[in-house]
C-alpha cells in the first residue's frame, strides 16, 4: 500500500471518529437541561435578606473581687459584642409583598431588610413564624412584584433535576444545580422532625437559607434550609423543606400568625429486623410505641406501649420517622383511622387528634439537648425497696424519659433500670448526677441496665 493511500485511509478513519464523537456529544447535550431561560424568568422574584440584632450587654467574664488589686488592670473588661449583619435568602410569593424564608434567617432580628433584584431595599415585618418547620412569612410594602409559582413536592422524583437560587456568602442571585437525592428525610434523632426534608446534591452554603429549590418548569418545590457538613461548607448533602408543607404553614400564618398541628401523644422507636421478627412482622416496618403519654389522644383511643403503627389516616408508615410528618400535617380535632399490630394481630383504632402545644414538643420529638443538669440526657427516678424487689434488683434508678442525647444513642429505653455507670453503683438521683457529671468526654464507658429483669451492658459516650 502506497504512503498516499495509507494517508487517505487514516484521514478517513479520523474523520469518521470525530463525526461519531461529535454525534455522541450532541446526543448527551440534548439530554442535559438548559437553565438560562428559567433563571431569567425566576430570578427577579428571589430576594436577599439582611438582618441586624442589637448588642446585648453581658457581665464581666471574671469576678474582679477575687483578683488581687495589682492584677485587675491586666484583666479585659467584658464588652458587649458589636452586632453584625446576618444574611439569608427568600422569595416573593405574593405580588403585594409577601415573602417566604427560613425562621432561622430572621430569628431574633431587630431589623429585617429585603433587597429586591433591581437593588431596591425595603424593610420587612414578620407576619408569623413557625420554628418547627423553620419557616417565616414576611411582608414588605410594595405592589406589582414578580412572584414564583408553587410546584408539587409530592410528585417530585428522586433523580430529578433541580436548581437553587440564593445568596451564598452574600453573593446575590447565585445559581447552583443538582438532582434530588432522596425524599422524606428526618433530621432529628428518634423521628422527632415534623418536616420530611428533600435531600439534594445542589450546592448550598451559608446565605442560601430560605431561597427556593426549583424544578425544570421554574416552579418552587422546596425551601433550602440545612446542610450536613463537617467543615461548615457544602459537602454534597443539602436539605429543603417541601413546598407542600410550606403552603399549609403559609396559609395558617396568614390567617392567624401561628401554626396548629395534630398531636397524638406517643414516644416512638424504629423497628429493626430483630424487633420485626419478635413482633411477628415479615419485614422491618412501622413505628413502635415506647410510651403513651397520660391524657393524650393516643391514651384515650386505647393505643398501648408495644403497639406498632403500620397505617395512619390511610398512609402507610414504613419508618418511625414517617409518623410525625403525617401527624403534624393533620389538623387538630380530626378523627383518623390507625392500624396497629398488637400481640401479632392487626387492629384498627380511631383517634381524635389533639393540638400540639409547645410544651409537648420535647416530650414527643426528643429534646435537641440533654435534660438540664444531665449530660446523658436521661430522666430518672429513685426506686423504693418494694420496686427493687419487684424488678429483681438490689440497687438502681428507673429511666422515665430518654430525649435526644448520649443515652438515647446508646440504646437506653424508658423502663430500664440503670444499676452501674462506668462500674460505679447507682442507687439515687444524687449518685447518678454525681457520676455522670464527672464522666470524661469522648470516652466510651459501660452502662449496666436491667431490662425486663434481664441485665445487659450498653456503651455510652458523652461528646462535648
Amino acid at each position: 500500500m502506497s504512503k498516499l493511500v495509507l494517508k487517505n485511509k487514516i484521514l478517513q478513519m479520523s474523520t469518521i471518529f470525530f463525526l461519531l464523537m461529535g454525534l455522541a456529544v450532541a446526543q448527551v447535550s440534548a439530554r442535559l437541561p438548559e437553565f438560562q431561560e428559567l433563571v431569567k424568568r425566576v430570578s427577579p422574584a428571589v430576594v436577599n435578606i439582611t438582618t441586624t440584632r442589637e448588642a446585648k450587654p453581658r457581665d464581666d467574664q471574671y469576678d474582679l473581687r477575687e483578683i488581687p488589686d495589682f492584677l485587675r488592670r491586666f484583666i479585659p473588661r467584658g464588652q458587649a459584642p458589636r452586632p453584625g449583619p446576618a444574611a439569608g435568602s427568600g422569595f416573593i410569593i405574593g405580588a403585594d409583598g409577601y415573602i417566604l424564608t427560613n425562621n432561622h434567617v430572621v430569628d431574633g432580628a431587630d431589623k429585617i431588610v429585603v433587597a429586591l433584584s433591581d437593588r431596591r431595599e425595603r424593610e420587612a415585618r414578620i407576619i408569623g413564624v413557625d420554628p418547627l418547620s423553620d419557616l417565616a412569612l414576611l411582608k414588605i410594602e410594595e405592589e406589582g412584584l414578580p412572584t414564583i409559582e408553587f410546584g408539587n413536592s409530592e410528585s417530585l422524583e428522586v433523580g430529578e433535576w433541580v436548581i437553587a437560587i440564593g445568596s451564598p456568602f452574600g453573593f446575590q442571585h447565585s445559581v447552583t444545580q443538582g438532582i434530588v437525592s432522596a425524599k422524606g428525610r428526618s433530621l432529628r434523632e428518634g423521628g422527632g422532625s415534623y418536616v420530611p426534608f428533600i435531600q439534594t446534591d445542589v450546592a448550598i452554603n451559608p446565605g442560601n437559607s430560605g431561597g427556593p429549590l426549583l424544578d425544570l418548569d421554574g416552579k418552587v418545590v422546596g425551601i433550602n434550609s440545612q446542610i450536613l457538613t463537617r467543615s461548615g461548607g457544602y459537602m454534597g448533602l443539602s436539605f429543603a423543606i417541601p413546598i407542600d408543607v410550606a403552603i399549609d404553614v403559609v396559609e395558617q400564618l396568614k390567617e392567624k400568625g401561628s401554626v396548629s398541628r395534630g398531636w397524638l401523644g406517643v414516644g416512638l422507636q424504629g423497628v429493626d429486623r430483630d424487633l420485626a421478627e419478635s413482633f411477628g412482622l415479615d419485614r422491618p416496618s412501622g413505628a413502635l410505641i415506647t410510651q403513651v403519654f397520660a391524657d393524650s389522644p393516643a391514651s384515650e383511643a386505647g393505643l398501648l406501649e408495644g403497639d406498632i403503627i403500620l397505617e395512619f389516616n390511610g398512609k402507610q408508615i414504613d419508618l418511625s420517622s414517617d409518623l410525625p410528618h403525617v401527624v403534624g400535617r393533620t389538623r387538630p380535632d380530626t378523627e383518623v383511622d390507625v392500624r396497629v399490630i398488637r400481640d401479632g394481630k392487626s387492629r384498627n383504632l380511631t383517634v381524635k387528634l389533639g393540638v400540639l402545644e409547645e410544651s409537648q414538643v420535647e416530650e414527643i420529638a426528643g429534646s435537641s439537648a440533654p435534660v438540664p443538669g444531665n449530660r446523658l440526657g436521661i430522666d430518672i427516678e429513685e426506686l423504693s425497696d418494694e420496686d427493687k424487689s419487684n424488678l429483681g434488683v438490689k440497687k438502681g434508678v428507673l429511666v422515665r424519659r430518654v430525649p435526644q442525647g448520649p443515652g438515647r444513642l446508646a440504646g437506653v429505653q424508658v423502663g430500664d433500670v440503670i444499676t452501674t455507670i462506668d462500674s460505679q453503683w447507682v442507687d439515687s438521683e444524687g449518685e447518678f448526677d454525681s457520676i455522670v457529671e464527672n464522666l470524661d468526654a469522648n470516652i466510651a464507658v459501660p452502662l449496666r441496665i436491667v431490662r425486663n429483669q434481664r441485665p445487659q451492658f450498653l456503651v455510652v459516650k458523652i461528646i462535648e
